[in-house]
């Protein structure tokens, strides 16, 4: 027979318990640590006569008394009152003074209660005050040890499907075979096939990846489960992983459904050895999370969902079979994506009839599904601060100008010289982008300052979208990005700072030239330098000595001094137009492509 335990018993009964005692303690020992002391009336008669008394109160049934102790220190003391009638007149002859001596007695409890227990219970009262207001900034009540943080969208209640998303129709492809199975899921059991428990949603920052989870659900007609990577990991040890376990316990409960965790990032980082602290807590974590993904069954219709944009970071543990199988691109849209998703961000906005989306896509080359959303949404605002009740194209070229380069600096002080060196600077850009084969159009050349820091810029639009691009097309790039800074030397025999980021951008191409695109004239098809977090902008670094390192240097700086000799030349040959549009350029600030192409082909 097994033999039961002690009950054990919680913490607040020991609390109570030791607080009994205290009170029990108090009640007997303080009550005679504060009584005053009594002595013989002779004491009292001896202390007078040698004129120690200096206070007396004198009560009913006894004396309090206040003197001096041999060491001349003060002493209260009570003794009894023998109803003396040459008292008064001896207290008179010794200058004794009547007065309160006695001091007044607490309750004992009372005393106690203000002594100890008020001052207790207010540090108590603190300090669960800064902890909870500690808490709530880690993420939540430790009370709430486990519990999960997700978002639960019961059924259709994500208001989204894939007629929402545009621009990714091979993650549309993809993911419809798990709508399809969450559907239908005797088709896939009578033939044994297994569905994948998850799938890696990798790209760039607002191309749609929860989005696209979110329609899975809302396709599927499923519960979704939202949750933030890093609401998994917090400070106290442990936490994490008991969130997990609660996350997939509500989830099979639930089943069928879909699980999206995003930023899994967070916590799918590749483990170590350093096991301290909040990264020993994101291991854990990461351990339960591969646990839960090999427990539960696949079958009952629990499909997990991550998203990521640094996929170089995650665990291989993570990404075998049997965990997140899949890996689905999500990345940035195609020119017809570009498109269709304009349209279906304006299926809510009231847009003019004749508004050319290809033309508002061609300008966007390199924008994401957010950055789009939020071109036609300042198109909107632009519609209604100019009084209309409909956007048009102005508005949607304005809010792609918007995003790109800020809005428009309409106060700013420029002198007259600045601005002509800067008319000068954007034709000298727009001469050399024209008069090159292999060049994008110029589209639209502007010298009104911008929120972004630029004085002005020129814009260029590729009539199609270019996956590639040949050695020739890159230097000539290079030589454009120069022709702003050639066009100052040419007309005023010095240059300006405005060159800055046409240098940044300059040197980027040539060094990717160079290192990693194998068009260099020393190294031929030798990788030099490796790029990371390629989804986050990359951060590059080279893979070689020291010496082949300064060789890389000197091979840039010829590149993009031979691009700069370039537009020189292009511009020498050209100088009368060079002067007729920058003139015309100042007098109507900004011109388009086709004003442009007309006066150079005059």
């Amino acid at each position: 027979m097994e033999q039961k335990g002690t009950p054990k018993r919680p913490l607040i009964f020991y609390y109570i318990v030791g607080l009994l005692i205290i009170l029990l303690l108090n009640a007997i020992l303080v009550p005679t640590m504060f009584k005053p002391e009594t002595v013989g009336y002779n004491v009292f008669l001896d202390d007078l006569k040698n004129g120690k008394v200096q206070q007396v109160e004198v009560q009913d049934t006894q004396i309090g008394v206040l003197s001096k102790d041999s060491q001349g220190k003060d002493r209260i003391y009570i003794t009894g009152n023998m109803n003396d009638p040459d008292l008064v007149n001896k207290l008179d002859e010794a200058g004794v003074e009547f007065g309160k001596v006695i001091p007044k007695q607490n309750s004992p409890l009372l005393s106690f209660i203000l002594s100890w227990v008020f001052p207790l219970l207010l540090m108590v009262a603190v300090g669960q005050l800064l902890m909870r207001q500690m808490q709530k900034r880690m993420g939540g009540d430790a009370l709430s040890f486990g519990q999960s943080k997700a978002k639960i969208y019961v059924k259709a209640q994500t208001g989204t499907t894939f007629a929402d998303v545009a621009g990714q129709e091979e993650a549309k492809d993809a993911l419809s075979e798990i709508v399809d199975f969450l559907h239908n899921p005797a088709r896939y059991k009578k033939i044994g096939a297994v569905l994948p428990k998850g799938a890696l949603l990798v790209g760039p920052p607002g191309t749609g990846k929860t989005l696209l989870a979110k329609a899975v659900a809302g396709e599927a007609e499923v519960p979704f489960f939202s949750v933030s990577g890093s609401e998994f990991v917090e400070m106290f040890v442990g936490r994490g992983a008991a969130r997990v376990r609660e996350l997939f316990k509500q989830a099979q409960e639930k089943a069928p459904c879909i699980v999206f965790i995003d930023e899994i990032d967070t916590i799918g980082k590749k483990r170590d050895g350093a096991g301290v602290g909040g990264n020993d807590e994101r291991e854990q974590t990461l351990n339960q999370l591969l646990t839960e993904m090999d427990g539960f069954d696949g079958s009952k219709g629990v499909v997990i969902l991550a998203a990521t944009n640094r996929p170089e970071t995650l665990d291989k543990a993570l990404l075998r079979p049997g965990r997140f199988d899949r890996r689905i691109p999500v990345e940035l849209p195609d020119l017809a994506g570009r498109e269709a998703i304009l349209r279906v961000h304006a299926r809510n906005v009231k847009m003019d009839q004749n508004i050319d989306y290809t033309a508002i896509a061609r300008a966007t080359s390199g924008a994401s599904g957010a950055e789009l959303a939020n071109m036609v949404n300042e198109a909107a605002l632009r519609a209604v601060r100019a009084g209309r009740d409909t956007v048009i194209q102005a508005d949607l070229e304005e809010s792609v100008e918007v995003v790109l380069a800020g809005y428009q600096r309409k106060n700013a002080v420029i002198s007259q010289k600045e601005k002509q060196i800067v008319a000068y600077h954007e034709v000298g850009h727009a001469l050399v982008a024209a008069l090159q084969t292999n060049s994008a159009p110029v589209h639209k050349i502007t010298i009104v300052p911008r929120t972004s820091g630029a004085l002005g810029y020129t814009m260029q639009v590729s009539e199609q979208e270019n996956v590639l691009m040949s050695k020739e097309e890159i230097f000539n790039k290079i030589a454009t990005l120069t022709g702003g800074r050639a066009a100052e030397e040419l007309v005023f025999g010095t240059f300006t700072s405005g060159a800055s980021n046409d240098i940044e951008q300059a040197t980027r191409l040539a060094r990717s030239m160079v290192t990693r695109l194998g068009m260099s004239k020393n190294f031929d098809m030798t990788a030099l330098e490796t790029v990371g977090n390629e989804y986050l902008g990359g951060d590059a670094s080279l893979a070689c000595s020291q010496q082949t390192a300064a060789d890389i240097d000197r091979e840039v700086v010829e590149l993009i001094k031979h691009a700069h000799e370039k537009a020189i030349g292009i511009l020498k040959d050209k100088m009368d137009k060079l002067h007729e549009l920058a003139a015309f350029l100042l007098e109507k600030e900004t011109i388009t492509g086709e004003e442009f192409m007309q006066m150079l082909n005059r």
